[in-house]
Parts: structure tokens; C-alpha cells; sequence
């Protein structure tokens, strides 16, 4: 391994732009270790499913060392996110030859840092899924254990993260799609609060239930790519105000006597693996040792009852995307054209009334308000980011024609849409693992708006049970 490559292994991306605006490397340099370690590591996991060295390597020689992120390898998640000139397929064979006609506002943001892209991660098809196992791509594989999920559906950046390929990689969560992958994975995956980041040119996604961000190593680097596309614009339907300070700063501030939450209990009645129990008991005594006040608490929320109403609603919001995306194509989208589970999301939305939908949109917003009201006692809420190990390759097939039987499957994440509903942060840390080595992520939730607090207490929870040493077989 030449010198390059170990500084690169061994580097977060805050410390990697350190060394680009300090002049000891150049970008060009970091983009070239960054291509190796995707072409060493990415043929036995498939996480990035579109190259573009080309496009990065001339990015890198023309960064502007001044940037905050100058120079750090970056992977965009195939979802959502437009980069112009790039495929945006969102892992569909409908899309498969689109290609973006322009940046998306984040997109935008993401330049702006200075990030160098050089690929597409893989995602499952819009994003619905808690695995990542496209028709369009394959699946990809968790390098902890080939035999299970890597989570979805940013899995293909977890993984990428996890391996080294790249220090940071966009992820996007619409029911724990960022933080159900960093557990599988073993890696920081923080759902911003609603309207920390703009969904431009779109104004929203599922009545506010979807996120845009990203899976790292380590909570600095989270807090940096937050600083650096973070910012409602003027007119975006929930804006939030921004930190007193940037949150790379303020993550770095310990926080003082803070009155912590944490529940063992899944709210839809799901049983909870042991291991899990006791990850989240260790973290919540962790804390209580540091001079928190801890206590026991469960969710009071009919989950089961609020997940059906959920992805209902997220049918209507699906099947209007692919109305749009037929004036895009010039043709109309067909069975043949997406995975079974996709196209019964299409029909179960273009077939409900719209009234229907309105009553469904307004008891999610009042279900989200109930969840922050009852969490109001608390500045730390803990909960399992799962309830047990990841699932095997194939559980969550989304050839199932029954949507239903489809979303039945889901209880595993049970603890992840509520905070989509109610519009808080959560991040997934990487705090522990199952006794086969497995990664075992635990969620913290904050108030709305305070992200810097989470972060805070993640980075003394990163220094107090560290998770840097930990690596996939393999992948040193």
C-alpha cells in the first residue's frame, strides 16, 4: 500500500480536506486512492453502481482548497438527488436512460463543499426498502456477513462508508432509510430534522416525511456535510433556523445535565432480540454514569396502525412522482416497467380518492405532534435503531404483488418512521454489536431543530465507546 493509500485508510474526510487546503496533498492525489479502494472493494459488494472517475478527477484538479470538504471522495445515493449530466435512475428500468438536466439545489450544496463525486450508489427501487436489492442492479451484499442485508435503502452507501471506498456517501431516509443501513452497516447515519435541508427544486416529499443526508464514520464528518448543504431557502414549506454556530463547532461542546428517555419496548409489540435490550440499557447507563439523568420509557403510539396509514399515504405521493416522471419520459409507466411491489404502489395510489388522502395526511401531521408532545420531558430519547439482526438476502422481495404482505415485513424498523412522522433529528450510531460480530446500531431522537445537541452528545458517546477499530472482515 503506498503512502497515499494508508493516509487515506486511515482518514476521516474532515482530516482528509485538512490536508488539501494545507497543500501536503493534492486532491487529485486522494481521488486516485479514493478509485482504488472502489475497484478493490466494490466487485464483491456492488454498492456503487455507476463510475464517474472521469468527472471527478477533473473536479479534484480544479477544487477550490478553500472549501470546506475540498477534495474528500463523495458517493451520491441513485434517489432523488439530480446531478447534471448524470444518470438519475432512481434503480428503475422505467428510468434506467434518464439522465438529470440539471443540479438539484443539494446537488448545488454538495459542489460548493468542495466534495469530489465519483459514482452512484446502489439503492432499491424508490427507495422502498429496507434491504437494497434493485432488478435493475442486483443486490448489495453486507460486508460483515454476505448472508444479510446491508440495510436500505442508502445501503449502497453504507457499505461503501463501512469499506472505505469513500469517508462520506448520501443517503437519503424516508422510514429509516439512512439509519436502518448505518446499524446493518456499522456506521453514523443521522436523519436531519424536517426542513433542515432543502428539497429544492421540489418543495416537499411525502407531507415531510422524507430526509436527505448522509452515512460517515465518524460524528465530525456528519456535522461537517450537515454545516455544508444544510439552509432552508426562502419560501420552503418548513424552515427551520439555523445553529447558533457552525455544528462541526458546537458537536465538539459537551453538553451539560441533560434528562434522557430510552425504551427496550417496541411500540407495534415486536419482540426486541436480547442483544439489542441490553446495547440500548449499556448506552442509557453509559450516560447516566456521565452525570445524566436516565429513565425508562416507552412510546405510547399505536405504530402498526400509524405504519399502514403512513405508507398509504406515501402511495399517493409515489404514483404522483411517476405521473410526473411519464412527461419526462413521453410515455406512460407500465407493469412491465418496475418491480411488482412498485407498480401495486402505483395503482393503490392513482386508485385513492383524494379525500381519502387529506384525511390520511392530516392524521399523520396530528400522530407526528402527539410524538413530539410526549417526548417534550426529554433532551435524548434512546431507542433500538432495530429490533433484531438484519435479515437475510431476499426477505424483503419486493416481487411480492401483495403490498400489504409487503409492508407487513417492516416491523424491524419500527423505531425509524415515528421520527419521520414527527420531523425530529435521529442518528444511528454504531454503539454496539451482536455476539457474531454483527453491527448493532442504537437511535438517539432530539427536539425538533437541535441537531447540535444530538451531535454533542454522539461525539462524547464516539469517545467513550469508540467504534473507529471496528472494520469488516476484511476490509482493515
Amino acid at each position: 500500500m503506498s503512502e497515499i493509500d494508508e493516509l487515506y485508510c486511515r482518514s476521516d474526510a474532515v482530516a482528509l480536506a485538512a490536508h488539501v487546503r494545507s497543500g501536503d496533498v493534492a486532491a487529485i492525489e486522494i481521488a486516485q486512492a479514493a478509485i482504488s479502494a472502489i475497484e478493490a472493494k466494490n466487485p464483491a459488494l456492488n454498492a456503487v453502481i455507476c463510475k464517474l472517475y472521469d468527472l471527478g478527477q477533473t473536479a479534484a484538479e480544479h477544487v477550490d482548497k478553500s472549501a470546506p470538504l475540498a477534495g474528500v471522495p463523495f458517493l451520491l445515493k441513485e434517489l432523488a438527488s439530480n446531478w447534471s449530466g448524470v444518470q438519475a435512475t432512481n434503480a428503475s428500468h422505467f428510468l434506467a436512460d434518464n439522465v438529470a438536466q440539471a443540479d438539484s439545489h443539494l446537488a448545488s450544496r454538495i459542489k460548493a463543499a468542495g466534495l469530489v463525486l465519483l459514482g452512484k450508489t446502489n439503492a432499491p427501487e424508490n427507495g422502498w426498502s429496507i434491504a437494497t436489492e434493485p432488478a435493475l442492479y442486483g443486490p448489495t451484499l453486507n460486508p460483515w456477513n454476505p448472508a444479510v442485508t446491508p440495510g436500505g435503502s442508502s445501503g449502497g452507501s453504507a457499505v461503501a462508508v463501512a469499506t472505505g471506498m469513500v469517508p462520506i456517501a448520501e443517503a437519503s431516509d424516508g422510514a429509516g432509510s439512512i439509519r436502518v443501513p448505518a446499524s446493518c452497516c456499522g456506521v453514523v447515519g443521522l436523519k436531519p430534522s424536517r426542513g433542515r435541508v432543502s428539497l429544492a427544486p421540489f418543495a416537499d416529499y411525502w407531507a415531510g416525511g422524507a430526509y436527505f443526508l448522509c452515512n460517515t464514520r465518524t460524528v465530525r464528518d456528519t456535522a461537517a456535510y450537515l454545516d455544508a448543504v444544510s439552509g432552508s431557502l426562502p419560501g420552503d414549506p418548513y424552515p427551520v433556523d439555523a445553529p447558533s454556530a457552525p455544528f462541526l463547532a458546537l458537536a465538539k461542546r459537551a453538553p451539560k445535565a441533560l434528562r434522557v428517555g430510552f425504551t427496550v419496548s417496541a411500540p407495534n409489540g415486536a419482540p426486541v432480540d436480547p442483544e439489542v435490550q441490553q446495547a440500548v440499557k449499556h448506552t442509557a447507563a453509559k450516560l447516566e454514569a456521565l452525570g445524566h439523568a436516565v429513565e425508562e420509557k416507552d412510546m405510547v403510539l399505536d405504530a402498526q396502525s400509524l405504519w399502514r396509514t403512513y405508507t398509504d399515504m406515501t402511495c399517493v405521493e409515489t404514483a404522483s412522482m411517476f405521473n410526473f416522471m411519464e412527461t419526462l419520459l413521453g410515455r406512460a409507466v407500465g407493469p412491465d416497467d418496475v418491480e411488482p411491489v412498485t407498480w401495486a404502489i402505483i395503482e393503490r395510489g392513482r386508485g385513492t380518492p383524494a379525500t381519502a388522502h387529506a384525511e390520511r395526511v392530516e392524521l399523520v401531521r396530528q400522530t407526528g405532534r402527539s410524538i413530539v408532545q410526549a417526548l417534550l420531558p426529554y433532551d435524548i430519547y434512546i431507542t433500538p435503531t432495530l429490533t433484531r439482526q438484519p435479515r437475510p438476502v431476499g426477505y424483503y422481495d419486493m416481487s411480492i404483488t401483495d403490498l400489504d404482505a409487503y409492508n407487513a415485513l417492516w416491523t424491524d424498523s419500527v423505531y425509524g418512521f415515528p421520527f419521520n412522522v414527527s420531523g425530529q433529528p435521529a442518528i444511528s450510531l454504531p454503539l454496539g454489536q451482536f455476539s457474531n460480530g454483527i453491527p448493532l446500531g442504537i437511535q438517539l431522537v432530539a427536539g425538533h431543530g437541535k441537531e447540535a445537541k444530538l451531535l454533542a452528545v454522539a461525539t462524547v458517546l464516539e469517545q467513550e465507546m469508540p467504534w473507529r477499530g471496528r472494520h469488516p472482515p476484511d476490509h482493515q
